[in-house]
């Protein structure tokens, strides 16, 4: 025993090693030490548990009853911990492991997918969660730990033990419907136009909202909206149909653009470009799996 008064683990390895070998010479060549020392620690663990574990016979070791009574509790503890060891090694090789993201619809649309796509192609047994929802709520996943790690859009408000990457240059465009072509198509509108129209924006929790707010109000121009949605597609539908001008990341709108059911409006003073950001934090921890597709998407 040791000075706790507790018994060596290392005598139970001894024991569950020649209960599997059937003897004292081949459970030392397994683990490499002398038949003596084996001997000893089998002698050790019977003093310490005071009864006998094993019956020496002309075939080497039979156990006793006892001995197969802890040989069933001891067999189940060795081969869970190997099965531990081997459980990390496969996610050290990425052959298991699982990934959690943060992400917006916009943000895993038009930058995440490809990545996933390939990623998965190569770790197939990689388990990858993506929690969808607008940017502050990633960034409460990435503070909570809930995430790996996550990809917004700027503008955001991050706590100091945040750090972003960069990783994708995007733009808000303004579209509308053919109602409003001959009035707003083929010319430079001024923004405060805009107060003189429908409007079809998502909501203010979003950061492709917040940032047309901000950018309208520096300007002096602060727009209520008809229409307020949840979703950029639902902004292209609401636009096709002629209920007002829409305001949303260019990308939801390309299809509808170049089927010419919608157009862009062209301003005077174009609005400033945003980020796709990679966003981690000093108190998330970043499995295997999870780093290894963040180095592919840094990279």
């Amino acid at each position: 025993m040791d000075k706790h008064g507790k018994i060596n683990l290392e005598y139970y390895k001894v024991f569950y090693y020649v209960c599997r070998c059937g003897g004292i010479t081949a459970a030392a060549e397994v683990l490499c030490i002398s038949q003596p020392a084996v001997s000893q620690a089998v002698h050790q663990l019977e003093t310490a548990l005071g009864c006998r574990l094993f019956l020496r016979t002309s075939k080497g070791v039979k156990l006793t009853r006892e001995g197969e009574v802890l040989h069933s509790y001891v067999k189940r503890g060795i081969e869970s911990i190997y099965d531990g060891e081997d459980t990390l090694k496969r996610i050290q090789d990425l052959e298991t492991g699982e990934i959690r993201i943060g992400a917006s619809d916009m943000t895993l649309q038009f930058y995440l997918l490809p990545y996933l796509e390939r990623f998965h192609e190569r770790y197939p047994k990689i388990k990858v969660n993506v929690s969808n929802g607008p940017t502050p709520e990633t960034l409460e996943f990435l503070n909570e730990g809930r995430i790996d790690f996550g990809i917004i859009s700027t503008p955001f408000e991050a706590k100091p033990d945040v750090k972003s990457i960069p990783v994708k240059e995007v733009e808000n465009i303004f579209i509308a419907g053919p109602k409003f072509r001959e009035e707003l198509c083929g010319r430079k509108v001024n923004y405060r136009e805009l107060l003189e129209y429908p409007c079809i924006f998502l909501e203010k929790k979003t950061s492709t909202r917040r940032f047309m707010d901000q950018f309208l109000e520096e300007k002096g121009i602060f727009l209520e909206p008809e229409f307020e949605l949840a979703t950029s597609d639902m902004i292209v539908q609401f636009a096709r149909r002629n209920l007002g001008i829409g305001c949303l990341m260019s990308g939801f709108a390309r299809e509808a653009l170049e089927l010419n059911r919608v157009f862009r409006l062209e301003f005077e003073e174009e609005m400033p470009h945003r980020q796709f950001c990679l966003v981690t934090s000093d108190k998330a921890y970043m499995s295997p799996a999870a780093a290894k597709l963040f180095d592919e998407l840094t990279g």
